[in-house]
Order: structure tokens, then C-alpha cells, then sequence
């Protein structure tokens, strides 16, 4: 099925484009406050030679060693059936754990924990680059800094309105822009470096360890300012589905990663002129009569960045509510020909609120800066270690190199991730309250499926018992019956409450079960599984993977291959709603509670399987946990 898809593609050179503004939008727009963070920030440094040096020295290894060579050299290769991201590595190592059970506990938690850290990071991305892009008006003009603030919170929230309007329209733009932008940024820092060209020295690591060693706690506290300007890279690593691994890495090596250092080092050149540019060195590189058009470049740029965060949280969320982490949330596509093209109105209005305090109360690019990082390094550290955790039970690769250079990488990510913790008091609290909130309630809505599961299973009848009992005695009226069931080793509890009222089965009965497998995609031909039980009984089993739509009924259309054809006119789809209610079920009060009310906010099943209105009947069932 990959392959398929695949061949479908367009040319590498098109993919590289498209995938600047979906995957580099993030890491793309650091330059505006990442190199700044290091001389204004909270444990700022004095913008010295030394100092200039050895900063700009540690961002080139970092972006080095954590992006060139850890995301582009290797985590790309660990894909789940060509979907990257934490949780699609999650569902690739929790296929590998069923093998060694003592490891399922550890995989799936950290790979939960790490989702839900994606999402303060999802929040703070666009408060922080749009703030910053913005920032350029103080620059340009002092006297419109008032207005900074307004002016952001003005494009976040008609960002977030228009999203249920798709970007389809304007999303060929993006590329091209983000061409454009990364293409300025290395140009500015050519220039700067022109004028001081010394400031390539940095290359050489010994300014960055030397500074470590004279330095050691300045230089531990630097690192939360590095970390800045690899924000960006569990999204590139998230995003490399929907264009493959190769045009990711022509991408990064053929424009994102020279033209970020090449900024870098341009700022840093600046610096060593003129100290006071550490107010804001990247719109000083620019000439006055180009700030204001780059402030509009920026801006651009942010935007875009933003969308393509907003877009992932919105494919986070399907992708854990297909796997069972969430429950069935209403899903919007915005798009007649693109299939990933998504907006769920509930994340997005949540987001926006986030935004929109984010921004109001932090006021400054430096005072989010802060709260960002913790998120970011977090997941890195997971991603890292499901990366082994894999890499240790796949057989065939060169492990031991592999696993050394993982070593290495989580050791400078837990570094990274101990610096960040130092903001925690100036704002890093926030995404890691978010995160184990969001924690909480992913593995709330899972245990709870667990028990509910467990329940029925203990009050349902055994299909098996049930067709060699009662049933043959049944009348059997016109028509076509297709039951939904989480279980087909059990009568679902619809046809139990039916034949309870009702003491009549259809002349054609379908157990249908709707499997949510751990790949992304299935094929077609795999896709339908059709088992004939007793005279006019069918147990029939579809797969969808956790970025698919079940769509049931045009999967039901497969089922004239088997001789077995359910007419519109002629089928009823039976669905089961269950009603939480407090009881001894294994879940503390509270979770109880939360469990229920997360249950009413899940999307009805007729709706999300895409059942047709009028041949549905629902039928509730209490449950007590």
C-alpha cells in the first residue's frame, strides 16, 4: 500500500518545495528569537567575543548532531509504515513489546506522555513566532510598539477562524513563500558575515567546550537558549508521511539547515560590532528600508509555521482517538482531493483560548521563550529512546554504531531537557501542566475502554453459545440486520436488548467489527474479512489504519465479492450508546467522572463510521465503573 502511494507522489524536487512550509515552518522561524535568548534571556550572557563565539559555536554542533545527523540520519529511517511522529513510533514499538510484555508498561507510557507534551509545544508555537515576527513594528518604528500585541492577537485569532475553511485554497503559497523567506535569511547573514568574517571561527567546537569547561553553569544555562533553535525538529520527524523521507533531507540539506546557520552566524557577526544589536539582531541585519518589508516576510513565514503546528494537532488527535487514546472526536475535511487535509472544530477552539492567553500573558517572544523548550526536549528524549528500544529488537542493522550515536544524543537531549527545567518558575510550568493534563486524560479514556470492555465481556452472551441456542427458535423477518460490535466472540448488547423486546432476528444478520490497526494504512485487499456463521449470520471484520477514515458503509460494498450484498433500502444499522454511571468498576471517583463526561463529548458511532442517518437505530446501555 505504501508503495502505492508513493508512486502516486509527485517529483522529489516538487515534494522538497511543498514539504518547506509544512515541515520547516517551525525550526524555519527561530532565527527571530532563538540566537536573541542568548544574551536577553533570563540567564542572558554579556555579549562578549568570547561569549558570541562559543554560543554560536554550540548552535552549529547542536543543530548538527540533534538534527542532521539524529532526525535526518536516523529517526527518519524508523517510520511506521511511512508515518513518522511519537505516536506512530509508539504504535510501531508496541507491536514490537507484544514480544517482551515487561517492556509494554514503559513503551506505551512514554510514548502517551510524549503526545501529550506535543501539545503545549502545538500552543506555544504560534504565540511565540507570531509575537516575535510582530516584535519587527518596535524595530521599525518604536512608536507602534503598543500595538504589537493587538496586532498578534488579531492574526492568531483570524488564523484559527479560518482554519475551518481549509488551506487548499492558499496552501500552493506556502512553499514558495518559505522559499523566499529561507532564501532572505541567508542572504542577511551572508552580508553580515561579509563584514565581519571571523566570526566562521565558531565551526570549530573547542569554543563551545572551552567555554563548558571555564564556564560550566553559564554554559548549562545556555543550553535552554540552543535548544531554541531545534524546536523543530520532532516536526519535521511528525510531518515526514505525507512526503517521504528523501524530500525532507534534499530540503534540509539543500536549503534549511545553510541558511539557518549562515543567520546564525550573521547575528552573531553583528553582535561583535555593535553589542546593543542583542535587543534584537535579527531585524537589525536588515537595512532600515527593509525592516518593515521583512516584518511582513516574517509574518508570513510565522503564519505558516502555525498552520502547519495547528495541522498537527488536529492529526495528533486522529491519530489518538484511532488508536484508543481519545474518543470518537468530530472530524471536518476541508478538502475535496487532499485526504490529510483535517479541521476538528474542538481542538481548534481549544487552541485558540490557549493562544490567546499565552500571548496576553506573557506580553514578549523572550518572556514565552521561557515556557518553551521543556515541551520539545521531553519528547526528543522519547523519541530517542523508542528509536532504540526498537532499533535493540529489529534484527539486520548495524546496531551497536547506531545505538552508541543514540547514547549520545540522549545525553545531550537530557541536558537540554535539565536547562530547560530551570524556566520552569518563569513560565516552563505551563506545557508541563498541560502535558500531564492531556496525560491524564489519554490514559483515562484508555483504561476506562479497557474496563468497559472488560465488562461487557463479563455480561455478554458468547456468540457461540448463542447460535447454537436460542437463536434457530427466533422468527426471522425481511430485511438486513448489521450489528456493530467491539467483540465478535460476543453478542453485541444491541441484538441481546433486541431480541429481549423485540423476540425477532433479520433474515440477514452482520456482526460487524471495525478493527483500528497500529499502521497507518490498509490495503485494500486486506481490508475486508467476511466469515459465514449460520444460515443468513455473517461475521464480517473491517480494517482502517490510524490515519484512514472509516468510511463503513462504502467498505461495505466489498461484500458483493462474497456473494453478499446489503441493499440501503433493506439494511437497519443497530449501534449500542453506553451511559457511564458510578459503580465498583476499578476507576477512582474522579476518574470516573471525567471518564463519563469524555464519553459524552465523544461523537456518536453512526457518525463517525459515516452510517447513513436514517437506517440507524440507536440502543443505550448503562455501564458502571
Amino acid at each position: 500500500m505504501q508503495e502505492h502511494r508513493e508512486g502516486a507522489k509527485p517529483g522529489i524536487g516538487l515534494l522538497a518545495l511543498t514539504a518547506l512550509g509544512v515541515v520547516y515552518g517551525d525550526i524555519g522561524t527561530s532565527p527571530l528569537y532563538a540566537f536573541k535568548e542568548a544574551f536577553t534571556g533570563i540567564h542572558g550572557l554579556a555579549p562578549t567575543e568570547a561569549n558570541v563565539l562559543a554560543t554560536l559555536s554550540a548552535f552549529f554542533w547542536a543543530m548538527t548532531l540533534i538534527i542532521s545527523t539524529k532526525y535526518i540520519g536516523v529517526v527518519l529511517k524508523f517510520d511506521n509504515a511511512g508515518e513518522g511522529g511519537v505516536l506512530a513510533l509508539t504504535a510501531l514499538s508496541h507491536r514490537i513489546a507484544r514480544a517482551a510484555p515487561r517492556w509494554l508498561p514503559f513503551v506505551v507510557g512514554a510514548g502517551v506522555f510524549a503526545a501529550a507534551l506535543f501539545y503545549g509545544d502545538a500552543i506555544i508555537t504560534p504565540a511565540i513566532s507570531v509575537l516575535s515576527a510582530i516584535e519587527g513594528l518596535s524595530v521599525a518604528t518604536p512608536h507602534l510598539e503598543p500595538f504589537v500585541e493587538p496586532i498578534t492577537l488579531t492574526i492568531l485569532v483570524v488564523l484559527f477562524v479560518v482554519q475551518r475553511h481549509g488551506t487548499h485554497r492558499i496552501g500552493g503559497l506556502f512553499g514558495p513563500i518559505t522559499v523566499v523567506w529561507f532564501l532572505v535569511l541567508a542572504v542577511l547573514g551572508a552580508l553580515s558575515i561579509a563584514d565581519n568574517p571571523g566570526v566562521l571561527r565558531a565551526v570549530n567546537p573547542l569554543y563551545a567546550i572551552e567555554f563548558a569547561v571555564e564556564h560550566p553553569a553559564a554554559a548549562f544555562l545556555l543550553l535552554s537558549a540552543v535548544f531554541l533553535a531545534l524546536t523543530g525538529g520532532e516536526a519535521l520527524y511528525a510531518d515526514m508521511g505525507h512526503f517521504g523521507p528523501k524530500p525532507v533531507r534534499l530540503a534540509w540539506y539543500g536549503l534549511v539547515c545553510p541558511a539557518l546557520l549562515i543567520n546564525y552566524f550573521g547575528q552573531g557577526a553583528l553582535i561583535l560590532r555593535s553589542a546593543e544589536a542583542v535587543e534584537n539582531p535579527f531585524y537589525m541585519l536588515a537595512p532600515d528600508w527593509f525592516t518593515l518589508p521583512l516584518v511582513g516576510l516574517a509574518t508570513a513565514a510565522t503564519v505558516i509555521a502555525s498552520q502547519a503546528t495547528i495541522s498537527g494537532a488536529y492529526s495528533m488527535t486522529l491519530q489518538a482517538s484511532r488508536l484508543g487514546y481519545l474518543p470518537r472526536v468530530r472530524i471536518l475535511h476541508t478538502s475535496d482531493t487532499e485526504r490529510g487535509q483535517i479541521y476538528i472544530p474542538t481542538v481548534n477552539w481549544l487552541m485558540l483560548l490557549g493562544v490567546v492567553v499565552l500571548v496576553m500573558e506573557f506580553d514578549s517572544s523572550s518572556a514565552l521563550a521561557a515556557a518553551y523548550g521543556i515541551a520539545v526536549s521531553g519528547t526528543m528524549i522519547v523519541t530517542t529512546l523508542l528509536v532504540a528500544f526498537v532499533m535493540l529488537h529489529l534484527p539486520g542493522r548495524a546496531r551497536v554504531p547506531l545505538l552508541l550515536a543514540l547514547l549520545l544524543f540522549g545525553l545531550l537531549e537530557i541536558l537540554f531537557f535539565s536547562s530547560n527545567m530551570t524556566k520552569i518558575a518563569s513560565g516552563g510550568w505551563m506545557p508541563l501542566l498541560l502535558g500531564a493534563g492531556i496525560f491524564t486524560l489519554l490514559t483515562t479514556w484508555k483504561h476506562g475502554s479497557d474496563l468497559v470492555s472488560a465488562q461487557r465481556r463479563k455480561i455478554d452472551i458468547p456468540m457461540q453459545s448463542f447460535l447454537s441456542g436460542p437463536m434457530p427458535d427466533v422468527p426471522h423477518v425481511p430485511g438486513n440486520a448489521v450489528y456493530l460490535t467491539s467483540d465478535p466472540t460476543l453478542v453485541p448488547s444491541a441484538l441481546f436488548h433486541n431480541l429481549k423486546h423485540y423476540k425477532v432476528m433479520h433474515e440477514t444478520t452482520v456482526f460487524l467489527n471495525v478493527l483500528n490497526e497500529n499502521i497507518p494504512y490498509i490495503d485494500p485487499q486486506h481490508r475486508l474479512e467476511v466469515k459465514a456463521l449460520e444460515q443468513g449470520v455473517y461475521s464480517v471484520t473491517l480494517r482502517f489504519g490510524f490515519r484512514e477514515e472509516p468510511d463503513v458503509p462504502r467498505a461495505l460494498e466489498g461484500m458483493t465479492g462474497f456473494g453478499l450484498e446489503l441493499e440501503p433500502m433493506r439494511t437497519t444499522f443497530f449501534v449500542a450508546r453506553s451511559t457511564i454511571v458510578e459503580g465498583p468498576g476499578g476507576l477512582p471517583h474522579w476518574r470516573s467522572a471525567l471518564y463519563a463526561w469524555m464519553t459524552r463529548q465523544a461523537e456518536g458511532a453512526a457518525t463517525y463510521f459515516k452510517l447513513p442517518p436514517n437506517q440507524v437505530v440507536e440502543i443505550g446501555t448503562q455501564v458502571m465503573l
